[in-house]
């Protein structure tokens, strides 16, 4: 009986540290889920490679994430899971066609790139866990991000939605 108590105890401590946000992490919500994670170490990643990445974009008249599909509009219910396709986007497209010839930048990204990797699979634990509903409205905005991103080349696509990844985290801090 006592080591019962003491593995309920062991277990109640070890959920309540992972509930716990890391130093410079923030709790973020998202419709139902709750996911910790740290924009500051991801915007200064993104401050330093910022204008490297921006100047690659040939076409600055078009934006992928930004109005008039804008993130800004989009429901609170909504949120977690319009958050959980932008993730996915983001690692299984923008990431791996975003390589240049300076180390240095390619070393930040790969770390922006892990850092977002980590929250897709945080996201896609809540998702799975059916805390996340897909409504009309983020399902047609994803299909538009997917539609400017598409009617790129793959390369000028992916340094553009990196080049916008503060529209990103802006929408992610105000929600």
């Amino acid at each position: 009986m006592r080591r019962c108590h003491l593995f309920l105890c062991l277990f109640s401590m070890s959920c309540w540290v992972d509930l716990m946000p890391t130093a410079g992490n923030k709790i973020f919500h998202f419709g139902a889920c709750r996911v910790s994670m740290s924009t500051t170490e991801i915007r200064a990643g993104f401050t330093a490679i910022k204008a490297n990445i921006q100047a690659r974009d040939p076409i600055r008249t078009l934006s992928i994430l930004s109005y008039p599909h804008s993130l800004h509009k989009v429901q609170s219910s909504d949120r977690c899971c319009i958050t959980h396709h932008l993730f996915n986007f983001y690692v299984d497209k923008v990431f791996k066609h975003c390589k240049t010839e300076d180390s240095f930048v390619n070393r930040k990204i790969s770390s922006i790139a892990n850092s977002f990797l980590s929250m897709k699979r945080k996201l896609g634990q809540c998702h799975e866990q059916n805390q996340c509903t897909c409504g009309q409205e983020s399902t047609e905005k994803y299909k538009q991000i997917l539609a400017n991103y598409e009617g790129l080349n793959v390369t000028s696509a992916a340094m553009k939605s990196l080049g916008e990844l503060d529209i990103l985290l802006d929408w992610m801090e105000k929600s």
